[in-house]
């Protein structure tokens, strides 16, 4: 057993005679505790370029709600390559489909523009986002991808 002081401001300062040890022990377990309930938000990436196909995009757009479900931030980054760079606008209107598909589920913390050849947006959950159904073909905008354009 020892001596510990317990409130050396007060007057008298308050000690109390305890097992140090065991009051450490159990200090650290209900830390340990604490961080179990702790939920971490990471950034997920999602890169996509302007020549994106529908499947593709569909895809990457499922595993944007799969991470904003969970809580993670979600950053999407279009990249132009070459030529690519004459078509800008091409990509602005996937990424306005991508914001208007996530909509409900997440909202636009920075929307950065062109820096050099990317475009970065930076997504965060709402709170208390419920699971939704996947978005279906049908119901979205008429932003279609360069190849769907060009047939």
């Amino acid at each position: 057993m020892d001596l510990v002081e317990i409130s050396p401001t007060a007057k008298p300062p308050v000690c109390r005679i305890l097992d140090f040890g065991k009051y450490l022990y159990t200090l650290e377990k209900e830390e340990k505790q604490a961080r179990k309930k702790q939920h971490v938000v990471q950034i997920k990436e999602i890169k996509v370029t302007s020549k994106i196909k529908e499947h593709d995009y569909q895809t990457k757009l499922r595993s944007a709600i799969k991470f904003l479900e969970r809580g993670d931030k979600v950053k999407l980054t279009m990249f132009f390559r070459g030529r690519e760079m004459a078509h800008i606008d091409l990509g602005k209107r996937i990424l306005d489909r991508y914001m208007q598909d996530l909509m409900d589920l997440a909202e636009v913390e920075k929307d950065s523009g062109l820096e050099g050849r990317m475009i970065v947006i930076l997504f965060t959950p709402k709170p208390n986002t419920k699971k939704k159904a996947p978005v279906k073909p049908e119901s979205q905008n008429n932003a279609k991808t360069k190849n769907e354009q060009s047939n």
